[in-house]
């Protein structure tokens, strides 16, 4: 089957040519991210290929339908960019990656919370420098401390496992959390996590309601010098906000590996140019706050999970044969 593979990178070939071999799909690489501007590039493609930062609104889709593309695979969990409803009335499927390597994820996450905690990227910096000093690098036994984990999907879950490995006293919410769940950690309310953690980790899918879910209301009734991970979606926190909070110490650290207008600079090398994103600037200021580029996926294991069940759902299409992990406006499958 044709595919029009956007936002590609060297990587992405690599493990989907990989991939493909039991596949056998005819894969053309883009470079560039599609938007408007280059839907016109997958004309002839029956299945197009996006990631996180993709633009797949009506006004896409529809260049895309006038091309002949009846598929859309995401090589992702989230789906957030996609306009499901513009999709059905196109009548241009939709499908995604439920589960690539949750483990990588979830271990970004504490590799943030430990580097926050520790300051090992300035001690780094220090003793390179000859600066053995200690002063400023202060940090806190992460056991004991209660860790509020906000999404209790596959990720969500073994973050928590992790954290309470290590001696953390573990909450959870999330209204659709498994009876695993239920029986392993101690599932509360929103507004208790919120008020009772030490440092909270979000692992939710990004959706109107939780759009935001972290602003300044939320943020004061945070315990003082809370720490704020987030390795999910940009938009769930509401930056400016977490600058105010940053400022006035009510938030402790903050380590991001996703940014709400992470689309105009993540997955490009800008360090040539001078950025025009002031509020991304501004968080660059603080010693405490920690930002990866949206790695948090990127591991052998993710990438070749990711590319496997990517072309396994265009397979699956084609043939009519197999398991489509499809997201539709009634239902996700996986």
């Amino acid at each position: 089957m044709e595919l029009a593979f956007f936002s590609s990178k060297n990587y992405d070939q690599t493990s989907f040519n990989l991939a493909n071999a039991e596949h056998s799909h005819d894969i053309t690489f883009f470079a560039v991210p599609l938007s408007i501007n280059t839907a016109p590039l997958a004309e002839g493609y029956r299945a197009v290929c996006v990631f996180v930062n993709d633009v797949v609104n009506r006004e896409v889709l529809e260049l895309l339908k006038a091309g002949g593309t009846k598929l859309i695979v995401l090589r992702c969990a989230g789906f957030n960019n996609v306009d499901l409803v513009a999709a059905e009335e196109l009548g241009i499927r939709v499908a995604r990656v439920p589960a690539y390597s949750p483990h990588a994820v979830a271990e970004h996450a504490l590799a943030l919370i430990l580097t926050l905690n520790r300051k090992t990227h300035r001690a780094f910096n220090r003793v390179r420098e000859g600066n053995f000093a200690l002063d400023g690098l202060l940090g806190f036994d992460l056991a004991g401390k209660t860790v509020g984990v906000v999404g209790a999907g596959k990720i969500g879950e073994i973050f928590a496992k992790i954290v309470q490995a290590m001696g953390c006293e573990v909450l959870i919410t999330d209204p659709g959390a498994s009876d695993e769940v239920h029986n392993n950690f101690q599932v509360v309310e929103f507004s208790k996590l919120i008020k009772d953690s030490d440092i909270i980790s979000l692992h939710c899918p990004l959706t109107p309601e939780t759009h935001h879910l972290i602003n300044a209301d939320v943020l004061a009734k945070c315990k003082p010098g809370v720490m704020l991970i987030n390795t999910s979606r940009g938009k769930m926190v509401d930056t400016k906000a977490a600058i105010q909070a940053l400022k006035t110490g009510q938030l402790g650290s903050l380590g991001l590996d996703v940014y709400e207008e992470e689309g105009d600079l993540f997955f490009s090398d800008l360090s040539s140019e001078v950025i025009q994103d002031d509020v991304f600037m501004r968080l660059l200021t603080f010693p405490n706050v920690l930002i990866t580029g949206h790695q948090g996926f990127f591991t052998r294991e993710a990438l070749g999970n990711i590319a496997d069940t990517t072309l396994g759902n265009v397979t699956a299409f084609a043939s009519g044969k197999g398991e489509l992990f499809e997201v539709t406006t009634e239902k996700v499958v996986g």
